[in-house]
């Protein structure tokens, strides 16, 4: 299967702002958000749900339904793993090292845990429990154990009634349907994890944009596909508001707030619940980036640390973390703790780890294909 490196390069950009984002340093505000309100985790959510709709669509095809949802079990499975391997570190090293030096940030991050550690842990191995920073991981293995149903059924009967249905489920997250939910839940399982445990990100608004990225993975699947084209005067008005989101972002006097305390209207731009504008500025950086991407990868240099950083996303997704939670656990989330070249240093030591960790993940991909033969091992290793 053709290897798209600029998909890989992109991912891996979006890891390294992932990075910037939850490392408490100077950089965090600059670098949260640097394209308008949009974040790096809807770019990484869209481009994972595009490789992923390519590479399960292709075994589809050439091995059948069975297969492919097979391959889709086996790759939650392995992110579940992931997810249970990083609890396991928060909940032993970062606890421990947190309440020896009495660091708050830690008591904050662990605080349902920290009073009620049985629950804690059994819940989070549930996925119903999910610390902060250790909530992106759940959505991807919901959307994953989903994914198989919904592909098969589009791959038979189109795409016009999945995406209805994802746009009408992301409307009722608009207006309460998570709460309503866990409302039942309680009621009839006297579940005892608070609903702010439970993960900022909202899984019903967010299935839209997994979906939708689906789709488009999935349609680009033929070899005679062709490639996405907008009308020059869609172009334009994307290149306008897509400056304009910026200007507003990094000019606006409240910053990455929109429109500063006003609650009401910054869930327009909420990024837990994927508030309607915020769709609607990832829309118009979305074609921007179709229409004029290729043209400036073609000349710029490839960038294969980035590259090699997608190509590994998850392993290097959870190192980031490991190394975000040690951050926390010895000097808190005070941006300023250290002198500026101390952010730089750390900085530093984060990226060539991460970069290490990518490097060490696909040599060993590399060579368990070698010994079982490379059928769709690697395809299905870059899907998330």
């Amino acid at each position: 299967m053709k290897r798209y490196w600029e998909i890989d390069a992109l991912r891996g950009l979006m890891l390294v702002l992932m990075t910037f984002t939850h490392l408490p340093t100077r950089f965090t505000d600059p670098l949260g958000q640097p394209f308008g309100f949009v974040s790096a985790a809807e770019g990484f959510v869209l481009l994972s749900a595009f490789v992923a709709g390519l590479v399960y669509t292709r075994i589809s095809d050439s091995r059948g339904v069975d297969a492919m949802r097979r391959a889709f079990w086996q790759r939650a499975l392995k992110v579940y793993l992931a997810q249970a391997a990083t609890l396991l570190f928060l909940f032993t090293i970062i606890t421990r090292v947190g309440l020896r030096i009495d660091q708050p940030a830690v008591k904050n991050l662990l605080s349902f845990y920290l009073a009620h550690p049985l629950e804690g842990f059994g819940y989070s191995l549930l996925l119903v429990y999910e610390p902060a920073l250790l909530d992106i991981l759940p959505m991807y293995i919901f959307f994953m154990l989903m994914s198989p149903w919904v592909l098969a059924f589009a791959l038979r009967h189109g795409w016009t009634g999945v995406m209805a249905a994802s746009a009408a489920l992301w409307g009722l997250a608009q207006f309460g349907f998570s709460e309503w939910l866990y409302g039942l839940a309680v009621h009839h399982l006297h579940m005892p994890v608070p609903f702010r445990e439970m993960g900022a990100f909202n899984a019903f608004a967010w299935q839209f944009l997994w979906f939708a990225g689906l789709w488009m993975g999935a349609s680009r699947h033929a070899p005679d596909a062709e490639p996405f084209r907008f009308p020059k005067w869609l172009v334009a008005l994307a290149v306008g508001a897509a400056l304009y989101g910026l200007w507003w972002r990094h000019h606006g006097i409240n910053g990455q707030a929109p429109f500063g305390g006003d609650e009401e209207m910054n869930l327009l731009f909420d990024k837990w619940q994927l508030g309607p504008l915020r769709i609607f500025n990832l829309v118009v950086l979305g074609i921007v980036t179709v229409r004029f991407g290729p043209a400036l990868m073609r000349r710029l240099p490839r960038l294969h640390a980035l590259e090699a950083m997608g190509s590994a996303s998850l392993p290097v997704f959870c190192a980031h973390l490991v190394a975000v939670l040690l951050v926390l656990a010895f000097y808190g989330d005070n941006q300023t703790a250290r002198p500026w070249w101390g952010d730089v240093l750390l900085l530093a030591v984060v990226f060539a780890g991460l970069y290490g960790v990518a490097r060490v993940a696909l040599w060993c991909g590399e060579r368990r294909r070698a010994r079982i033969g490379y059928r769709d091992t690697g395809a299905i290793d870059s899907s998330v």
